[in-house]
């Protein structure tokens, strides 16, 4: 788990590929970054687009659900100016954490730095607080150019994609007893081009077990009047 300081020989070092060689191969797969089925539906192209930029508002650990499949399934991943989060939890939700770089205290160079990352890592979270709307489109532009995926913590005009999540209940708690088991949640995706439709998931986000699941959904029951005396329901 790697702690950065001189980020801008990142792309050169060799320890990690860049990640636009993988934007010249033809095949469309190689595009793409998975994600965890429970949020599969939030994206129109079927997974985090290499070279979009994604901005994830209020949770960390909807951040930490997106970084997951990726990590663990070889891509390398950086956080850059969050340094209060916390990487048990990372684990926790399936972030394969050998393969997360920390620039925790980027310094007054923040929009170098993100640019350097963007040469050699897959994905890059960056908290935008300190960009300004020039950096935030420049760096959109080579997240685009070398096929990376850029996220951000807050607000990022004109991202291509932007998930929020909201009306979190938790679970496992009784009348004063009980345990914390898991966390209800709604992801909401809005975005541009292919992703303009609203799009929703209900989520546990953590899921009892950690990492994140889908919510069941029920099935409303219509009982018709012939039915009253019956054990026969209608589903609709």
């Amino acid at each position: 788990m790697p702690a950065l300081g001189a980020a801008s020989s990142l792309a050169a070092s060799g320890a990690v590929g860049v990640a636009s060689d993988l934007a010249s191969i033809p095949d469309d797969r190689a595009r793409m970054l998975p994600v965890h089925p429970a949020l599969a539906d939030l994206f129109p192209w079927g997974g985090l687009r290499r070279g979009a930029t994604v901005a994830v508002r209020g949770s960390t650990s909807l951040l930490f659900a997106l970084l997951a499949p990726p990590t663990d399934t070889g891509s390398w991943a950086a956080l850059v100016g969050m340094p209060d989060l916390g990487l048990r939890a990372a684990s926790e939700l399936g972030v394969a954490v050998e393969r997360l770089a920390l620039v925790r205290h980027p310094g007054a160079n923040l929009p170098a730095v993100v640019a350097a990352l963007l040469d050699g890592m897959d994905l890059v979270a960056v908290n935008p607080a300190r960009l300004t709307d020039s950096h935030l489109r420049r760096l959109s532009a080579r997240a685009r150019h070398r096929g990376a995926v850029l996220i951000s913590t807050g607000q990022w005009p004109g991202a291509d994609l932007e998930l929020t999540l909201s009306d979190t209940r938790w679970t496992g708690l009784g009348d004063g007893h009980g345990f914390l088991e898991a966390r209800e949640t709604l992801v909401a995706a809005r975005g541009r081009g292919a992703a303009a439709r609203s799009r929703q998931a209900e989520t546990y986000l953590p899921a009892a077990g950690g990492a994140v699941a889908a919510r069941p959904r029920l099935i409303p029951v219509r009982l018709l009047d012939s039915d009253w005396r019956g054990d026969r329901a209608e589903v609709s």
